[in-house]
């Protein structure tokens, strides 16, 4: 007799739709916030994701809902990234990743280039103060400290800021980058799974994390070839917003590799009724020749926007949520 489902996981999508009702018209801001406190497109969107995760375990165990849904989301990624920053030391980074150096725009990036010099409490503080226009009082409660300690890390923060530049050196491209491109480009599922080491890690950030290739093969990799198909006909099927279908059409995408701020990054090109325009962004860590991890950027509509602008490229939003059912 074949045991019944188990009712856990869609029990815990519902809560999470409901829980993303109420804080995912936060997240644009979560994501400015994250991208003052860490200097990284690709550090914030991580940190933003985390932040929502951690949002959402913290709130079942809180007897009342925060009644500042905003505020309480920037205490919580304040949290997570300082923990982060204290746990981290020089040892801890990764031997194949860019060495993090100020990246030289101009004027919008002048600003936060200057507070990468600061304490990350004094971060915290400037930002929230300068950038986010909180009160002494607001920032006191996002920091879990007094209202005199704010006062004290903003005269400390702002006397330390000192302009500094530094220029950027290109990483080299990963081996299996060039693989990679041309097995995608051809449609080559097999090839593309071949690539992927027995350990691998494959995910599209913030929707679903797949383990070994077979199960990247199946979930993934299908999806990032073939799914073009369901978005077109997303108003039917599902899987997206139907208002993001943007004129796409049914043609494979293609994917291109360019430098960013010293990292390598694959865009995935989609057509549409009028031109082409990226539509997701992956980063592929190598070993051995081969794919160690894989993060595709499909939801994150604001690590694209910026991604996209920096590089000077149209790009087309897919929203943020992912499990939109057909009809």
């Amino acid at each position: 007799m074949t045991p019944p489902p188990d009712p856990l996981p869609s029990t815990l999508r519902g809560s999470w739709q409901r829980f993303l009702d109420v804080y995912e018209p936060h997240r644009s801001e979560l994501y400015r916030y994250s991208r003052y406190l860490t200097r990284s497109p690709w550090d914030a969107e991580d940190l933003t994701q985390d932040t929502l995760a951690r949002a959402f375990v913290t709130l079942g165990q809180l007897g009342a809902a925060p009644p500042n849904p905003r505020a309480w989301l920037l205490r919580v990624a304040t949290n997570l990234w300082i923990d982060r920053t204290r746990r981290t030391r020089p040892e801890d980074v990764p031997m194949e990743a860019p060495p993090v150096q100020a990246d030289p725009r101009p004027t919008r990036e002048a600003a936060g280039t200057l507070l990468v010099r600061l304490p990350p409490q004094e971060r915290a503080a400037v930002v929230l103060k300068d950038v986010f226009e909180l009160s002494i009082e607001d920032i006191a409660e996002t920091l879990s400290t007094t209202a005199g300690a704010v006062k004290a890390a903003l005269h400390r923060g702002r006397g330390r800021l000192a302009d500094s530049d530094a220029a950027l050196t290109r990483a080299p491209a990963p081996g299996a980058l060039d693989a990679f491109c041309a097995a995608f480009n051809a449609g080559d599922l097999d090839a593309l799974t071949a690539l992927l080491l027995d350990s691998a890690i494959v995910e599209v950030v913030g929707a679903t994390t797949q383990y070994g290739p077979e199960a990247a093969r199946r979930t993934v990799l299908y999806g990032m070839l073939f799914g073009v198909e369901r978005m077109v006909d997303a108003e039917r099927r599902g899987g997206i917003e139907p208002r993001f279908i943007q004129g796409v059409r049914a043609v494979a995408p293609r994917v291109e590799a360019r430098e960013h701020r010293g990292n390598w990054v694959l865009l995935h090109w989609y057509s549409h009724d009028d031109g082409e325009a990226v539509r997701a962004l992956t980063l592929l860590r190598g070993e051995e020749g081969r794919v160690a991890h894989l993060a595709n950027y499909f939801f994150s509509p604001d690590l694209l926007a910026e991604v996209c602008a920096e590089l000077g490229v149209p790009f087309r939003a897919n929203g943020h949520r992912f499990w939109i059912e057909g009809c």
